[in-house]
């Protein structure tokens, strides 16, 4: 992978969980350049602690971090993301390229208090991104051009996978794989628990659970099968395996989580015009 952000300045308005994660993996990677990275924060001491952690600059004035910045990942809460906005609106230029990482909210609600012509794209990741596996959706805003999405890709690329959508779809993926992880942790610690209500020990239920989530998604992702007929594959006539599918279909696994991803999609909706 080229470093296309060699030489390119970058600020982080926001270094907290899911912006700290991104501007870690991206120093760690090589990709940013330490003497040419911003991060700004919430509180001083917090600064503080970050810029000996990190071996950046970090302050809390986000309009004096974006000054002459080529890149600008806004990652605060999406509940003060307007203010944000408003606070570095002067400073900002066409030139300059901004990535949200803020969930539900629109590129136009960005946009909108901008200087004209800014590209402004929106990026959802998921706390895996914390180990290199995670999964970011990407959609841009009304100027971004398709240089801008690829750049911003490549970003994300170090933490993970990314995928590019119409920004219609983004409140499905924060339903889905922003939220997703919290699911799947639900599902392995009932699988855990199920291993030591069986007999084993509990680090070894653990254990066994994780693993084999993480190699069933390996092989989806790896051959490219439909999750259905990997499934029939383990499924023997007569087996084990189908009797537990009948306990799973009679307890509703299966509606259960559709209707789970159903409602986040729709409060996610909700916040992004709350």
């Amino acid at each position: 992978m080229g470093n296309d952000l060699a030489g390119k300045k970058v600020a982080f308005l926001g270094a907290g969980k899911m912006g700290g994660i991104i501007l870690q993996a991206l120093l760690k990677s090589g990709m940013l350049s330490p003497n040419l990275t911003r991060a700004t924060v919430a509180h001083a001491e917090r600064a503080k602690v970050l810029a000996k952690k990190l071996k950046v600059k970090v302050g809390t004035n986000n309009a004096e971090a974006v000054k002459g910045a080529d890149i600008i990942v806004i990652g605060v809460k999406p509940q003060v993301v307007e203010d944000v906005v408003r606070e570095i609106a002067a400073h900002i230029t066409p030139r300059q390229v901004i990535v949200s990482v803020a969930a539900s909210v629109p590129t136009a609600m960005i946009e909108r208090d901008l200087p004209p012509n800014v590209p402004v794209i929106r990026a959802m990741p998921n706390t895996p991104c914390q180990l290199g596996a995670g999964m970011t959706a990407i959609c841009a805003g009304k100027y971004a051009s398709a240089a801008d999405i690829a750049l911003t890709c490549r970003m994300f690329d170090v933490v993970g996978r990314t995928v590019v959508v119409d920004e219609k779809h983004m409140d499905a993926v924060t339903a889905l794989s922003a939220s997703g992880p919290a699911y799947i942790y639900i599902i392995l610690e009932s699988l855990a628990e199920a291993g030591v209500k069986v007999g084993l020990p509990r680090d070894i239920a653990t254990l066994l659970a994780a693993q084999t989530t993480l190699g069933a998604a390996r092989v989806v992702l790896e051959t490219g099968d439909h999750p259905a007929s990997l499934k029939d594959a383990v499924t023997t006539p007569a087996g084990c395996t189908i009797d537990a599918i009948m306990e799973l279909e009679e307890g509703k696994l299966r509606v259960t989580l559709i209707k789970a991803v159903v409602k986040a999609a729709q409060r996610a909706k909700e916040l992004a015009y709350s």
